[in-house]
């Protein structure tokens, strides 16, 4: 199936707001490794933002002082988190152990 073309206001809409949602995934990184937001608190930022939301969990762990690619890893397939999960996508058990996990 073929996309329509995009006006030239609507591909301008369209950078806008694809702009926006990596500013907010930005500062919410940035918020993590500053210590100035937890994990918890992205968690439940996410399910009234949708730009936090499609944060991928990995990113997420990665931007936590002291975590990086390989402890990311190992975190999520402890907790059973696929490495393609975006936050949007974990459940309530998965959020919960998550929380858990990194509060230890």
């Amino acid at each position: 199936m073929a996309l329509r073309p995009l006006t030239d206001e609507e591909r301008a809409s369209a950078r806008e707001k694809a702009t926006a949602a990596r500013t907010a995934r930005a500062e919410i990184k940035k918020g993590l490794r500053d210590g100035s937001l937890t994990v918890a608190d992205v968690l439940s930022r996410s399910e009234g933002d949708e730009a936090v939301s499609r944060l991928k969990v990995t990113e997420l762990l990665e931007a936590t002082p002291g975590i990086g690619k390989v402890r990311s890893a190992a975190i999520m397939e402890n907790i059973g988190i696929a490495p393609t999960r975006r936050v949007r996508g974990l459940g309530q058990h998965q959020r919960r152990a998550l929380v858990d996990y990194l509060d230890r």
